[in-house]
């Protein structure tokens, strides 16, 4: 791997955010989940939840939707919901559902400098009650028109932009923010199998 590679890697890394990630609950098309994936990607999410309770487990993703972007993602898989917030509950202080009721707060409401989980559910069944009631409130994206849904992959490149933006403006893309030994790990799989020159080592990273 030249040198280039190493630094573009390693940067890359520097930007992913811990305290971010999409939930994506029975989502059935698997070009929708590898859309999700591929725009995950680009705001800096490293970790992403897949939850399969009433579908069946995917095989396989949508690579040309992806662009191959799972490869440089984590991907979480759960056969059970109660087992997957257990663990965002280690991990994330507030887990917000995508869901039209009395009262849903407006996306730009959101405050996406805490740490937040946000659950996208399926195509034509939403996110299940179940789901809603082990969470912490619902969203809704505000929206003018007569049909007021979007495709899932829209919703949450809308929503994870915004989160973004206001991460980027509170400077949270200024210092690495995964924790070293998921750092480490990482460097090792995307390629550093050997010891990597101190320019790139990942301890030398500003983080917060």
């Amino acid at each position: 791997m030249t040198p280039e590679r190493s630094e573009k890697l390693l940067k890359v890394l520097s930007k992913r955010q811990a305290n971010l990630t999409v939930v994506l609950e029975n989502v059935q098309d698997p070009h929708n989940v590898s859309a999700v994936m591929r725009t995950c990607d680009a705001v800096g999410i490293q970790d992403i939840y897949v939850v399969t309770t009433k579908i069946p487990r995917h095989k396989k993703w949508g690579y040309r939707s992806s662009s191959s972007a799972l490869k440089w993602l984590t991907i979480h898989e759960f056969d059970s919901l109660e087992d997957c917030v257990k663990e965002l509950r280690t991990k994330f202080t507030k887990i917000l559902t995508t869901h039209l009721s009395s009262d849903a707060v407006s996306l730009h409401d959101i405050n996406f400098t805490e740490s937040v989980a946000l659950v996208f559910g399926n195509e034509h069944a939403g996110v299940t009650e179940e789901c809603r009631n082990l969470a912490d409130g619902n969203f809704i994206i505000p929206q003018m028109g007569i049909i007021q849904s979007l495709n899932i992959s829209v919703a949450c490149a809308v929503s994870i932009y915004e989160a973004m933006r206001q991460k980027m403006n509170a400077g949270h893309y200024e210092k690495a923010s995964l924790p070293q030994a998921q750092m480490d790990s990482l460097l090792t799989q995307w390629g550093f199998e050997e010891e990597t020159p101190e320019v790139y080592n990942s301890s030398k990273l500003k983080r917060s």
